[in-house]
């Protein structure tokens, strides 16, 4: 089994900045993409960003040039560092991790979640 555990949330004002981080444990051989979602209220959860192993990164188009993605694989951890924060930015954001186990297939893993509040 495979524990991805976020931190970081919290309130900020419109313009500020905050950086969550996102570690995977347990049994993992290697990760393939890991990521960032968020999900509104009444809104369907949605991509923010994604960064493979390799560390090509995607954006959603809302984020780009005020959000970064980055990993360190040697501590299994993806970050997302948030710059310019808009009242819409609020949500609950996830991490999510694609982990090999030393099968020929991958598994999907999910954060449990991290509350980002942008007050305006």
């Amino acid at each position: 089994q495979v524990q991805l555990v976020e931190s970081g949330g919290g309130l900020v004002q419109a313009g500020g900045s905050l950086r969550l981080s996102c570690a995977a444990s347990g049994r993992i051989f290697s990760i393939n993409d890991m990521g960032w979602y968020r999900q509104a209220p009444g809104k369907q959860r949605e991509l923010v960003a994604t960064i493979a192993s390799g560390g090509r990164t995607n954006y959603a188009y809302s984020v780009k040039g005020r959000f970064t993605i980055s990993r360190d694989n040697a501590k299994n951890t993806v970050y997302l560092q948030m710059n310019s924060l808009k009242p819409e930015d609020t949500a609950v954001y996830y991490c999510n991790a694609d982990v090999q186990q030393g099968t020929p297939w991958s598994k999907d893993y999910w954060g449990q979640g991290t509350q980002v509040t942008v007050s305006s």
